[in-house]
């Protein structure tokens, strides 16, 4: 193996010849690049059909009684979906508008909450000076597009 740094400030770099030999998975393969589309909440519907299909099976063969379990289910399913309305740059946007100071970096990653699950941004900003002095943390709703709580700033120690 070579004395080459694999590591670098950019990440972690695989050869392009390595990774087709090992067959990396291509979210994980630095060799793709492209943009970046969190997938819809929206497709845990999925299974809202295919419970609702088993409770009408089940309540026309076996008993109607049994049949609740598969339809509470599938109504859980249709109940707990939000549509992803605000995409990953709208809410680096948002976050940006929310904040006093110059954006520099930023980060953006989904998360859940509340037990219908409605989909929320979680932003990290820092501040455009070099080294950054101030960092932020805005949520925004991934439904509205509105920054859910006052923004989390903190200033960073100099180096």
């Amino acid at each position: 193996m070579s004395d080459e740094k694999r590591v670098t400030r950019e990440g972690i770099h695989i050869d392009r010849d390595v990774a087709e030999a090992v067959a990396i998975e291509e979210d994980l393969d630095s060799n793709v690049v492209g943009p970046y589309r969190f997938p819809d909440p929206e497709r845990r519907r999925v299974p809202a059909y295919i419970y609702g299909a088993v409770a009408v099976a089940v309540a026309l063969t076996i008993d109607p009684l049994p049949a609740l379990l598969p339809a509470g289910a599938a109504l859980w399913h249709i109940v707990g979906t939000w549509r992803l309305v605000v995409r990953q740059e709208e809410a680096l946007s948002v976050a940006a508008g929310a904040i006093d100071f110059p954006v520099g970096h930023a980060s953006a990653a989904v998360g859940f909450r509340g037990w219908r699950s409605r989909p929320q941004w979680s932003v990290i900003i820092y501040s455009a000076a070099e080294p950054p002095d101030r960092r932020a943390l805005v949520i925004v709703d991934g439904v509205t597009g509105d920054a859910v709580e006052a923004p989390y700033v903190e200033h960073l120690p100099a180096p």
